[in-house]
């Protein structure tokens, strides 16, 4: 008689174990993938964002206007733009109170620097839990197919006659969590690299334009 091998048969005739394996495997895959493209947005919206303010930065339009049309438009700046109202807003609260040049610059960069890690935070959230899913997935399928070898070969052990027939869909239903394990993992690691990639690219950006943009504070302190 044929034995149906079908994907739902072998899932639901596995034992316990092995499904809450499989459910864990969904699960960790469903929850990937919602992050996959909650990331993917929010990298495309600081990617809009930078060249936005980039072209308004560089049109030569004033600092102080820039500053001000900025807080008029937008309750919060992220990327490039939070940088910049952090160091400008620094370097205009201390250049009123007639402090001394070297200070204003080190509280300017001081600021810049501090918005430059709250923009590494926003752009790295989500990253450690794909990391992780892309790299304990495969081993958390293995240990389900382990698990369901191992209950094969105990009932094979139970019968007089062992055939291919016997054993064939005991550890089709372990490879089933081998497999599982490979589709939450790949997509994770491809994300999780592509994603680390864009990261790091942004913060290179961020460090130079807050180094441009030391520059021309630096100008400006320099002729009050």
């Amino acid at each position: 008689m044929e034995q149906d091998l079908s994907i739902i048969t072998l899932v639901s005739q596995a034992s316990i174990f092995v499904q809450a394996i499989m459910a864990i495997l969904v699960l960790a895959s469903l929850v990937s993938w919602y992050l996959i493209v909650q990331r993917a947005m929010y990298f495309n919206m600081a990617e809009r964002e930078r060249k936005r303010f980039e072209s308004l930065f560089w049109s030569g339009t004033d600092l102080n206007t820039l500053y001000k049309q900025g807080s008029d438009s937008q309750a919060m700046a992220v990327g490039m733009e939070s940088i910049f109202r952090a160091g400008f807003k620094e370097f205009t609260r201390m250049a009123q109170r007639n402090i001394d040049a070297d200070a204003i610059m080190e509280g300017c960069q001081r600021a810049m620097r501090v918005a430059m890690n709250r923009e590494e935070e926003r752009l790295e959230q989500s990253l450690p839990f794909l990391a992780t899913v892309g790299s304990t997935s495969p081993y958390i399928g293995l240990l389900g197919t382990v698990w369901g070898i191992m209950g094969s070969f105990h009932g094979l052990a139970q019968v007089q006659q062992a055939t291919l027939a016997t054993v064939a869909p005991g550890i089709s239903e372990a490879l089933v969590a081998t497999a599982m394990g490979l589709i939450a993992a790949i997509p994770a690691v491809m994300a999780y690299n592509r994603f680390s990639a864009k990261m790091d690219a942004n913060i290179g950006k961020y460090e130079t334009f807050a180094d441009e943009f030391s520059s021309i504070l630096h100008r400006q302190v320099h002729v009050r």
